[in-house]
């Protein structure tokens, strides 16, 4: 049997979700971005080209092979991300002592 439940009220203003973030264009993201950022642009201007009709038949396998390929860098960004939340964060290098070998 579930618990008791929360009753439901007003949402301050101020409180609810924050504003969705316009994403970046793939210059923007190249020239002020992260790694990801400018995945994130690519990704989305390859998989339009992809959909665009009169993009030619030729250029639609190696379009969708690269979408593929960055959509993996993505998720291997995010995975590395995740591991190091999970561990606490990014593990800074301690100082080298000698007497410990």
């Amino acid at each position: 049997m579930a618990g008791p439940r929360k009753a439901l009220r007003v949402v301050a203003p101020g409180e609810g979700a924050p504003a969705p973030v316009k994403p970046k264009t793939v210059t923007e993201a190249a020239d002020k971005g992260t790694t990801r950022e400018l995945l994130v642009a690519m990704r989305s201007r390859i998989a339009k080209a992809v959909e665009d009709p009169n993009t030619p038949a030729r250029d639609l396998a190696a379009l969708t092979k690269r979408l593929t390929e960055v959509v993996r860098d993505i998720e291997a960004i995010d995975a590395r991300e995740g591991q190091e939340a999970e561990r606490g964060g990014p593990v800074s290098d301690e100082a080298f002592d000698a007497a410990a070998i």
